[in-house]
C-alpha cells in the first residue's frame, strides 16, 4: 500500500541529508574522514571577515573550494575561517588552535607581514608539515628567510615595482622632495617599502623630505585629532606637497584624508598618491568619503577581465557575494578576491600531483604553475615570481578614471596589447597620456610644494653688511624703509621675470656673517638668501644652493713696480729672432760674396777686403742703399729675397720696441704665496667670509699676519702705508677692485676655484631647481653678462687695464717662412752659379787638350784643383792672359809676320787652361 505522506518524509530526509552534507563541505564544521575513497582536507583561513576586503576573500575561497568539490572523486576541501584581532600576534593562537583541533594541512590567508612571520614561526617551532600561504609578502626579504620559516610561501610580490612605478610618477613631473606616509602595524612591518622608497627616489633625483608613520584605527581613540595634528607638524617643517601613502587601511585612508582636506592640503599645487589598499577598493567606498580623494593617483595591480575563466567566476562571485553580503552595494570581485581564488586553486592543483609525483604538499604547492586570474602563478624561493603590471587610476569627483598602464620593462603606456606590453610601442616616458584632473581641479602640473602667497610671502635675507656694495647694498630712505640695490638684486630681478609663475616675496637686510646667513636659513627663519653667497661644500649640508651666476676662485692682488733695463732695444725679438736674425745674414753674405768676386771688382783682392766688402754690402742694405754695384743677375735675385725680410724686419722691430717705450712696463712685487709666508708678510681679507679660515687652514698663513678689511675702500691705504703686502679676494671681487684701481696693482690667476656665487635656499626647496633654470636661461640669452658689464666692469671707471697693456716679444714662429724663402733663394742661386762655372772650365779644358793633342784623359782630380786655382785667384784670367801676350809680342820681333801670329794663335787656347802660380794673400 502506497503512503504518500510516507514518501514525503522520505523525500524530506533526503534533502536534510544533502543540506547537511552541503554545510559540512562549505562551512567546514567537520574534521578529516575518509568515507571510501574521498579524503577531506581541512583548510584554515586567516582574514578579517568583518572588512569589505574579507568579505571578497571568504566568498572567493568558498567558490574555488566548491569547484574543486565539483569535479573531485579523491578530495573534498573543508575550509575554516578564523578572523584575528587587532593583535597581529592573535594570528599565533588562532593557527595554533586549527592546527591542534581542526587538524588543518594547510593555512592561507594574513593581511600583514608580522601575522604571517608569527604564523610561520608557530609552524617552524611545532615542526609540524602545515605549509603557510600568505598573502602579504614583506618589502625587504629577510635573510635566511627558507630556513627560519621553510614552510611559508608568499603569494603576494614584494615592494619593488610598486615604490619603483611611484619614482617614475615623481620623475615624469619633476618633482624633488615627497612626504611619505604609511599605516605602521606597531611592529616594524612595513618600514622596509620606506627604504625601498627612498633609494628609488634617490636614483631618480628627488628624496623623502619627510615621513609620518600612523598607528591603526585601533589604537587611536580619536583618530581625526591625531591625524590633524601630525599633518599641522608636515605644514610647519616642510615644503614638498607630494603625499605619498604607501601603505594603510581604507578606513584610516578616509579618515587622513578628511583631515587633510578640511586643512587646506589637498588643494591646489598638492599631489596625492594612494596605495593598492586603497585603491582596489574605491568601488566600495562611499560617495561621499570618495570625495575627500579627488585629483589623487592610485595604483592597482592589473589583472585581465577578458578570459572566460574570469567571466565564470564572476557571475559567480556576484550571487554568492549578494546573498552573503546584502548591505553591500558593489558586488564586483577585487584583486583581492582573485588572489584568495588562486590560493585555493593552488591547493587543489597541489592535492592532485601528490598521488603521481610521490612529494609533499608543500613542495607540490612550491612547484605550481598555471594562469590564475590574479596573473602567472610561479614561484622562486617561495615567493611568487612575476612582473606585476600596474594601472594607474585617477580619482575624478565620486568615481576614478583610468589611465595608464605600468611595467618594469616598459615603464608607462596605454595599450595592454602583446606587442606592445613586449616592446613597449605606447609608451610615454614625459606624462601620462591621459588627462590628469589634480586637487583642487587644477588642470596643469602641480608644484607640489607650498608656494608662497600674498598674505605669508617668501621671505628673503639680503646682507646688509658687505665688503663690496656693487653686489648688494641696502640703503634707508628719510622714513627707514630699506632700498636694496646691486648685481645680485638685479639678477634676482630677471629670474622672477622669467620664472613662469608669480612668487610673492619680501626681502630681509640681515647685518651678520655669511655663515651667519646660512644659518638662519638652515633654522628655516628665513626662505633663501639673495647675495654674494659662494657655493661650498660644507654648506650645502645645510642649505641647497641655485647654479652660479659668477664664477669664483682666489686671487692674490698685490702693488706693481716700473720695469727700466738698458737692454729694452734688445726686447722686440727674442734671442731666436736675434739668431735666425744674424745667421741668415751671414748666409747672405757669403752668397753674394762668391756670386761677385769673379766679374765685380770691388769684391775682389786679398781675403780681407773680399770680407769686408761683403760684409759690409750685406748689412748697409737694413739701413741704406749701399754703394757697390751687383754684376750678376743671380745677385740681384739674392739681394731682393734679403731685402724683403729686412723690409719686415725692420717694420715689426719699429712697431714693437715704439709700443714698448710708450707703454710703462710693470712687474708684480709679490708673485708667490710661499715667498709672503717665509717672510711673515701680513695680507689682507674680508674676515666676514669664509677666505680668512681657508688661508688659516688651507694655506697655513699664521692668525695674527691675517689683517681683517670689510670694507673695499680699506685695500687702497693699507696697501699704501705698507700694512699688508698681499691681498685674497675671491675673484668677482678682485674684478671690481682692478677695475677701480688702473694703476699701481695687479691680480694673479686664480689657482684654488670655488663653487661660485650663488643664491641660497632652504635643503629641498623647490625654489633652487625653478631658480637655476632661471639663471641657466638669462647666462645662454647674454643677460648676465651685461649685467656684469654694467656692475662689475664699467667701461667709464678705467680707461686702461694693466694686465692686458704688456707687450710681448716677437718670436720666430711668426716669421720663420720669411727666413726660408730668403735661404732657399740663396742656396738656389749659389747652386746654380756653381754649376755654370763647372761648365765652363770643362769645355775650356777639353778645347786645350785638342789644341795640344794630348790625350782626354786628364783627372778629375787635376780640374778640380784648376777650378779652385781660378775661383781663389787674385786677378781675373783674362788680365794674365793679356799680359802673357804682351810680353810674348815685345820679346818676338819676328811676332808681326803672318807664320808667327798664326802660331801664337794656335798657342793661346794653351796659356789659358794655364793656371798662374797661386797668389799669395
Amino acid at each position: 500500500m502506497h503512503f504518500p505522506f510516507i514518501n514525503l518524509l522520505a523525500q524530506a530526509r533526503t534533502w536534510f541529508s544533502f543540506l547537511l552534507i552541503s554545510l559540512v563541505f562549505i562551512n567546514g564544521y567537520k574534521a578529516e574522514v575518509m568515507s571510501g575513497d574521498t579524503k577531506v582536507i581541512p583548510i584554515g583561513a586567516i582574514i578579517d571577515i568583518n572588512s569589505r576586503v574579507g568579505k571578497e576573500q571568504r566568498v572567493a575561497m568558498d567558490i574555488a573550494a566548491q569547484n574543486y568539490n565539483d569535479i573531485s572523486n579523491t578530495s573534498k576541501l573543508a575550509l575554516y575561517f578564523q578572523e584575528p584581532t587587532k593583535d597581529s600576534f592573535k594570528a599565533t593562537s588562532l593557527a595554533e588552535e586549527m592546527i591542534k583541533k581542526q587538524k588543518v594541512e594547510v593555512i592561507v590567508g594574513m593581511q600583514t607581514w608580522t601575522e604571517a612571520a608569527s604564523v610561520a614561526e608557530l609552524v617552524h617551532e611545532t615542526q609540524v608539515e602545515v605549509p603557510i600561504i600568505s598573502f602579504v609578502a614583506p618589502a625587504i626579504t629577510p635573510p635566511l628567510m627558507e630556513i627560519r620559516w621553510p614552510s611559508l610561501v608568499r603569494l603576494a610580490n614584494n615592494g619593488t615595482a610598486y615604490v619603483k612605478c611611484i619614482a617614475d610618477l615623481v620623475h615624469v613631473y619633476n618633482w624633488h622632495s615627497v612626504i611619505a606616509i604609511y599605516e605602521d602595524d606597531a611592529y616594524g612591518g612595513d618600514s622596509g617599502m620606506l627604504a625601498l622608497l627612498s633609494e628609488a627616489l634617490q636614483d631618480v633625483g628627488s628624496m623623502v623630505e619627510y615621513h609620518l608613520a600612523l598607528p591603526s584605527l585601533a589604537y587611536l581613540p580619536n583618530p581625526g585629532e591625531f591625524i590633524r595634528k601630525e599633518l599641522f607638524k608636515i605644514t610647519e617643517n616642510t615644503q614638498s606637497r607630494v603625499f605619498i601613502v604607501l601603505q594603510s587601511s581604507l578606513e584610516l585612508g578616509i579618515h587622513l584624508f578628511k583631515e587633510a582636506s578640511q586643512m587646506g592640503l589637498v588643494d591646489r599645487d598638492s599631489v596625492w598618491m594612494i596605495p593598492e589598499s586603497i585603491t582596489n577598493l574605491l568601488d566600495s567606498v562611499n560617495k561621499s568619503s570618495i570625495s575627500y580623494m579627488e585629483g589623487a593617483l592610485g595604483i592597482k595591480t592589473y589583472y585581465s577581465e577578458n578570459s572566460n575563466e574570469y567571466t565564470k567566476f564572476e557571475d559567480q562571485f556576484r550571487r554568492a557575494f549578494r546573498d552573503k553580503n546584502p548591505e553591500e552595494d558593489n558586488r564586483d570581485p577585487g584583486f583581492y578576491s582573485l588572489q584568495a581564488y588562486d590560493s585555493i586553486q593552488i591547493i587543489g592543483n597541489a592535492i592532485d600531483r601528490i598521488a603521481s609525483d610521490k612529494k609533499t604538499l608543500l613542495q607540490e604547492i612550491v612547484s605550481s604553475n598555471f594562469l590564475g586570474l590574479s596573473g602567472k602563478i610561479k614561484f622562486e624561493s617561495k615567493q611568487l615570481l612575476q612582473n606585476p603590471t600596474l594601472r594607474i587610476v585617477n580619482v575624478d569627483g565620486k568615481s576614478y578614471r583610468e589611465l595608464d598602464l605600468w611595467t618594469l620593462e616598459n615603464g608607462f603606456f596605454t595599450n595592454i596589447s602583446t606587442k606592445e606590453a613586449k616592446n613597449g610601442a605606447s609608451r610615454n616616458s614625459e606624462s601620462l597620456s591621459g588627462p590628469v584632473i589634480w586637487p583642487g581641479k587644477l588642470l596643469r602640473v602641480p608644484k607640489g610644494w607650498n608656494l608662497p602667497t600674498k598674505q605669508k610671502p617668501l621671505r628673503i635675507a639680503v646682507p646688509g653688511r658687505t665688503a663690496f656694495s656693487k653686489f648688494v647694498k641696502v640703503d634707508y630712505d628719510a622714513q627707514g624703509n630699506p632700498k636694496y640695490s646691486g648685481f645680485c638684486i638685479d639678477i634676482f630681478d630677471k629670474v622672477l621675470e622669467i620664472l613662469g609663475y608669480d612668487l610673492p616675496y619680501e626681502y630681509c637686510p640681515v647685518n651678520g656673517t655669511y655663515p651667519d646667513l646660512v644659518q638662519l636659513v638652515y633654522n628655516k627663519t628665513y626662505d633663501g638668501v639673495v647675495g654674494d653667497m659662494t657655493v661650498l661644500a660644507e654648506r650645502m649640508e645645510f642649505v641647497d644652493f641655485t647654479v652660479p651666476y659668477a664664477e669664483s676662485g682666489l686671487s692674490m692682488i698685490v702693488t706693481e713696480k716700473s720695469l727700466e733695463s738698458a737692454w729694452m732695444f734688445m726686447k722686440p725679438f727674442t734671442w731666436q729672432m736675434w739668431a735666425v736674425t744674424g745667421a741668415i745674414l751671414t748666409y747672405t753674405m757669403l752668397v753674394v760674396w762668391y756670386l761677385e768676386k769673379e766679374d765685380n771688382e770691388e769684391f775682389q783682392g786679398n781675403w780681407k777686403n773680399q770680407i769686408t766688402t761683403s760684409f759690409w754690402f750685406t748689412f748697409s742694405s737694413l739701413f741704406f742703399a749701399h754703394r757697390e754695384k751687383m754684376h750678376s743677375n743671380l745677385s740681384r735675385i739674392v739681394m731682393v729675397s734679403w731685402l724683403f725680410l729686412v723690409l719686415i724686419l725692420n717694420s715689426s722691430y719699429t712697431a714693437s720696441l715704439s709700443s714698448m717705450l710708450t707703454v710703462q712696463q710693470l712687474h708684480a712685487n709679490v708673485t708667490d704665496i710661499e715667498w709672503l709666508k717665509k717672510n711673515d708678510m701680513k695680507i689682507g681679507c674680508d674676515g666676514d667670509s669664509f677666505v680668512r679660515t681657508y688661508l688659516e687652514e688651507v694655506e697655513k698663513f699664521k692668525p695674527g699676519n691675517i689683517v681683517n678689511i670689510s670694507n673695499e675702500n680699506n685695500y687702497d691705504p693699507e696697501f699704501k702705508n705698507y700694512s699688508i703686502a698681499a691681498a685674497f679676494l675671491e675673484l668677482p671681487y678682485e674684478k671690481v677692485y682692478i677695475s677701480k684701481y688702473c694703476k699701481g696693482y695687479t691680480a694673479s690667476t686664480p689657482t684654488t676655484r670655488f663653487g661660485g656665487l650663488g643664491f641660497m635656499f632652504q635643503k629641498g626647496s623647490p625654489l633652487a631647481r625653478d631658480v637655476s633654470k632661471a639663471i641657466l636661461e638669462l647666462l645662454q640669452k647674454g643677460e648676465l653678462k651685461k649685467l656684469e658689464d654694467i656692475w662689475l666692469n664699467p667701461k667709464d671707471v678705467c680707461s686702461n687695464n694693466l694686465n692686458s697693456n704688456t707687450t710681448e716679444s716677437l718670436k720666430l714662429g711668426s716669421f720663420w717662412i720669411l727666413y726660408v724663402i730668403s735661404g732657399a733663394t740663396s742656396t738656389i742661386c749659389f747652386l746654380v752659379s756653381t754649376i755654370h762655372s763647372l761648365k765652363s772650365s770643362q769645355t775650356l779644358n777639353d778645347d786645350a787638350q785638342e789644341s795640344n793633342g794630348s790625350p782626354n784623359d786628364v783627372s778629375r782630380w787635376k780640374r778640380v784643383v784648376k777650378l779652385t786655382r781660378k775661383i781663389c785667384s787674385r786677378k781675373h784670367k783674362t788680365s794674365k792672359v793679356k799680359e802673357d801676350v804682351t810680353d810674348s809680342s815685345s820679346s818676338c820681333d819676328c811676332m808681326s809676320t803672318p807664320e808667327h801670329q798664326q802660331e801664337m794663335a794656335l798657342q793661346l787656347p794653351e796659356i789659358i787652361t794655364v793656371s798662374s802660380p797661386p797668389t799669395q794673400l
